[in-house]
């Protein structure tokens, strides 16, 4: 092989590499966008939940840190229902993590809250739907 061809494969290879990653950095910063605008839709969904999961018998607390929600148990600090942005897929998607203690064994899950969705497809009803399937195992006591 010449060392011309090898070297316009080169330049070629690295043009398509930083136009990927171009793209790439336009859509996480899109998806950030978009989640910050799935937060303040899913907080008071969050909120209303937690009263009336609390009215039920059910003591849950919502916690907000930064970029994420999480309702979690008042009974043990290991069971949880968290909302956070998976940056790393493609699209980046909103995801479910769960962790239920059930006597020494911790079962821990994390899935995409609606898959192949962009935070912003996501609607309440959706949200509130995936919620109260990831709250099943407390709401059986």
């Amino acid at each position: 092989m010449e060392v011309a061809h090898v070297r316009n494969r080169l330049r070629n290879a690295i043009e398509t590499a930083k136009q990927r990653s171009q793209a790439r950095r336009q859509q996480l910063e899109q998806a950030s966008e978009a989640y910050t605008a799935f937060l303040t839709m899913a907080d008071p969904v969050l909120r209303q939940l937690t009263s009336a999961m609390r009215a039920e018998g059910v003591a849950f607390t919502l916690f907000t840190p930064e970029q994420s929600l999480r309702l979690a148990s008042d009974r043990s600090r290991v069971d949880y229902v968290e909302l956070t942005l998976d940056s790393d897929t493609d699209p980046p998607q909103v995801m479910l993590r769960t962790s239920h203690a059930r006597g020494s064994r911790t079962n821990e899950e994390e899935r995409p809250l609606k898959a192949g969705a962009t935070p912003g497809e996501i609607s309440e009803e959706e949200l509130l739907a995936a919620l109260l399937e990831a709250l099943t195992p407390w709401l059986e006591r």
